[in-house]
């Protein structure tokens, strides 16, 4: 199995409210597609290098892996994106509010040298939106 992932899926409870969150954060999307099928309307963000975000409705998603539906936990794991400056992290924090996110943790210096901050989207899946001077992120 080769380093990469290719596709992320989010779990989410109102997939169209979930598409209009990531719209406000400026993504693009073809808006919601394959509900021709039973349990398959699925929202698709097309990211760098190939990848992509989907959105699927969490009772979807746990009827199609036949794994029963669990409790909502926020600190299961959580969304990277980093940019190349403090003041992209701030732009971005305050987008995501203006999108209807809930600020967990204002940007700030952090113990590693950097600079970040915490939001949940609607789902409450957790971002960090940070900014490490160590690493250049390509545009």
């Amino acid at each position: 199995m080769k380093q990469r992932i290719n596709i992320l899926t989010l779990g989410v409870t109102d997939l169209k409210k979930s598409m209009q969150f990531y719209q406000g954060m400026g993504w693009q999307t073809q808006g919601i597609i394959g509900t021709e099928f039973e349990n398959g309307a699925i929202v698709l963000f097309d990211l760098d290098n190939g990848m992509k975000l989907s959105l699927y409705e969490r009772k979807n998603l746990a009827w199609d892996s036949k794994i029963k539906l669990q409790p909502e936990s926020a600190t299961e794991f959580s969304i990277g994106y980093f940019v190349n400056s403090d003041k992209e992290v701030d732009t971005i924090m305050k987008q995501a509010e203006k999108a209807g996110a809930k600020i967990i943790k204002p940007a700030q210096k952090t113990f590693w040298g950097g600079y970040a901050g915490y939001f949940q989207d609607l789902d409450g899946h957790l971002w960090e939106i940070g900014h490490n001077p160590s690493w250049k992120i390509e545009e």
